[in-house]
């Protein structure tokens, strides 16, 4: 009988302690003074851009770049003035030397660490009281009730996010997998995984448009079922319940632009009527496109007095 012996696996990133975890929807003139600390901290454009001040240095960083804040370096936001951007920024803390290649540097999110990067802010969701949105929370309060493994997925998909990026930014291209000896494998489904994408992509594309599933299935050559199965697979919801979130998702962004007025807006969405707009807005946000634009403009006036202070 063979004689099995354990080994420890190695932990080369190891993450426990989270500070703060925010999904913040900025005006285009949005600054903020800066601040210190002795923890990291990333920021992540989701849309729109931003300038960031690490240290001595300005720059400005596009839709899908991160920054890294290595402990007590200076860092601050200001609005490019154009758009209205949409950031995520986590602050946590790890002291294990791979950390220092983060340090001073900006990277691209692929795919699969912006799976990783969304995991983290859904799981935050269902597991925090504390709102994504307010820049003056310093402690996440946990929600009475929390889905089993919850706190851990963050980290683990905190961890598995900063594996990502140090992989491939600091590892030579290996050498292609030949794709016969993966066509098989039940665990890749590339050709779904693309499609998904390229559905986003267009209905993105087509924000400003109304349109149905019945459109979506010819524009893409898919089948109603299929494409109906493959968003509750990935997102949990139906294609045109994800289309409608997208379009709030732009109301948001026009609303903190201040270009153009709520029945404009719902015009260039496509919506039928403005009351039907209304109603859209706060199925989704739980407030009214006027009531939006006043809780954005008091958070700002309150970041101001602070600063100020």
């Amino acid at each position: 009988m063979a004689s099995y012996e354990s080994i420890t696996l190695k932990e080369n990133l190891h993450i426990r302690k989270i500070y703060s975890i925010h999904y913040f929807e900025y005006m285009k003139d949005y600054v903020f003074e800066g601040e210190s600390h002795d923890f990291w901290e990333l920021v992540c454009v989701d849309s729109g851009s931003i300038y960031v001040t690490a240290g001595d240095k300005e720059l400005l960083l596009a839709p899908n770049e991160m920054i890294f804040h290595k402990p007590n370096e200076f860092h601050a936001l200001r609005g490019d003035g154009v758009s209205s951007p949409n950031l995520i920024v986590i602050s946590f803390e790890c002291k294990d030397p791979c950390m220092r290649f983060f340090e001073d540097r900006i990277v691209s999110l692929n795919q699969n660490e912006r799976f990783y990067l969304g995991q983290i802010i859904s799981e935050t969701r269902r597991t925090f009281y504390t709102p994504l949105n307010n820049p003056y929370i310093c402690l996440l309060e946990r929600n009475s009730i929390q889905e089993f493994g919850s706190e851990q997925m963050i980290a683990l998909s905190l961890e598995l996010l900063l594996i990502s990026l140090r992989r491939r930014y600091d590892t030579p291209t290996a050498p292609p997998i030949p794709l016969q000896s993966l066509s098989d494998h039940p665990m890749l489904h590339r050709d779904r995984d693309e499609l998904f994408q390229e559905i986003i992509q267009y209905l993105k594309r087509n924000i400003f448009e109304h349109l149905t599933v019945v459109q979506i299935c010819k524009d893409n050559s898919v089948g109603r079922s299929q494409l109906q199965k493959l968003f509750h697979e990935k997102l949990g919801c139906g294609v045109i319940n994800y289309f409608c979130q997208l379009k709030i998702e732009t109301a948001r962004k026009l609303i903190r632009e201040k270009r153009y007025n709520y029945t404009q807006i719902s015009d260039i969405l496509g919506y039928s009527s403005y009351q039907y707009f209304s109603l859209q807005f706060k199925k989704f946000t739980r407030m009214t496109p006027s009531e939006y634009a006043s809780s954005v403009k008091s958070f700002s006036e309150a970041e101001t007095k602070i600063t100020l202070s």
